[in-house]
């Protein structure tokens, strides 16, 4: 290069391109190993290395290997040579819903996405692929081997001393049904929304003698099956309608233009109820029962009339066990005449408040007159220092299961519709509950 192309360049040019000079005071900028995420790992790790020995996974995987799957089995096609791709092992899905429940998952996309992505779900997996419309159909597909795997807990729980069912509690849990306000309708709308439903349905039918080309029939029979579905719906909230009239009228609860009979056309089964904020919104009502001492839950049911659902609760848990409740605690919203006279004939003891009387200055506990011989127990045994502290103990079990499951198992909010989906949500979240509580032992 000669001069006269050097001199093209300027002095401040050079400087632009030349390496900055630090100050000869200043120090050196430091060097620093910084993270590179992006970075590909290949290592050599099995799942079994992926959780520690003590997790609630590996107690909740053990405990189901202890009871007997046959149940959920049965309904399995591919068998022995039969052609048909293996089912999912029923353990694998049953212990994936349960630690979701200990993990406060509720739902099955979210679990599919645990299955993906989290340590624990993939060394429950073991390497298996799981969908989102596995689990769920898994969660309520099987309600009759579901209440038989929920006695076996307590079977297993009884036999080792851990769970009695000498003194039990009950109480009521409203939980946020997947339904909206709106959907609730009177009679006459009902009916008015059925008359367009089978409209429709009978318009979709006509539209079917048509010969539309490939592309529109399946347009049309994707509308014919929405039309169906939409006609059931509008059916069952009639014939859910005529079953909240009736527990009205038995309930001697007049009509009102305020409150006139409604039922939900997406979730027929819920009901508008009372939350503990006192509003009224779509829910349903889940009971529960609990071993005073241990705290177990040994009975889960569906049902909005307390004061119906004291003797099938009763009954469902001594079928379980196969033994007599000695004591039977709830609170006033239960108490009904007819139930304690059945218990007290059965050899349970109730323990419920007594009404606070009609009459001003009249005591509650005394005996009436037209009181029957176990009426009059249970109100002068309602007087006595021993059942006031046994009741109390009341609370702090049942407050305790309940806030356990809404706040922690997977029931703030329902994710299913329809009270035989929505007792099998809350009998996963009760198995999970207990396996929790007593898993270690169990499996000891």
């Amino acid at each position: 290069m000669d001069m006269n192309q050097q001199s093209m360049f300027s002095t401040d040019q050079l400087n632009l391109v030349s390496p900055v000079k630090p100050n000869a005071g200043a120090p050196a900028e430091p060097r620093l190993r910084r993270p590179q995420r992006q970075q590909v790992l290949l290592r050599p790790v099995s799942l079994e290395q992926l959780l520690p020995p003590d997790h609630s996974a590996r107690i909740v995987w053990a405990a189901v290997q202890l009871l007997d799957w046959s149940g959920f089995e049965q309904g399995i096609a591919a068998r022995g040579e039969t052609a048909g791709r293996a089912a999912t092992d029923p353990r694998v899905l049953a212990t994936l819903w349960l630690q979701g429940m200990i993990d406060n998952v509720g739902s099955g996309r979210q679990l599919e996405e645990l299955c993906q992505n989290h340590a624990t779900y993939q060394w429950i997996c073991g390497g298996l692929s799981i969908n989102y419309h596995t689990l769920n159909d898994f969660r309520t597909g099987h309600p009759q081997a579901l209440d038989q795997l929920f006695t076996q807990v307590l079977g297993r729980l009884m036999y080792k001393g851990l769970v009695s069912i000498n003194t039990v509690t009950q109480d009521s849990l409203p939980l946020r049904a997947s339904a909206g306000a709106r959907s609730f309708a009177t009679r006459d709308t009902l009916e008015k929304k059925l008359a367009e439903a089978e409209n429709h349905v009978k318009e979709m039918g006509r539209l079917a003698d048509e010969s539309p080309a490939q592309a529109a029939e399946r347009q049309r029979a994707a509308q014919e099956r929405a039309a169906n579905r939409r006609h059931e719906q509008v059916k069952d909230a009639m014939e859910e309608l005529t079953k909240i009239e009736e527990a009205k009228a038995r309930q001697k609860e007049k009509p009102s233009k305020h409150s006139p009979a409604k039922a939900s056309t997406t979730d027929p089964e819920s009901r508008m109820e009372r939350m503990p904020d006192g509003g009224r919104r779509p829910a349903h009502k889940l009971q529960l029962a609990a071993d005073i001492l241990s705290r177990a839950i040994v009975g889960v049911a569906v049902g909005f009339n307390d004061k119906e659902e004291g003797g099938k609760m009763r009954q469902q848990v001594e079928q379980r066990f196969g033994a007599k409740i000695a004591t039977h605690i709830y609170d006033g919203n239960y108490v009904k005449l007819q139930e304690i006279e059945n218990a007290d004939a059965q050899g349970t003891i109730i323990l419920a408040p007594v009404p606070k009387p009609k009459k001003e200055g009249q005591d509650r506990y005394a005996p009436r007159r037209d009181d029957s011989e176990a009426v009059a127990r249970w109100r002068q045994r309602m007087n006595t220092p021993e059942a006031r502290q046994m009741y109390g103990a009341r609370a702090s079990t049942s407050e305790t299961v309940n806030a356990d499951l809404k706040t922690h198992r997977g029931l703030s909010r329902l994710l299913v519709r329809g009270a035989g989906k929505v007792l099998s949500a809350a009998l996963w979240s009760a198995l999970a509950y207990n396996l929790l509580r007593f898993g270690a032992v169990l499996i000891g």
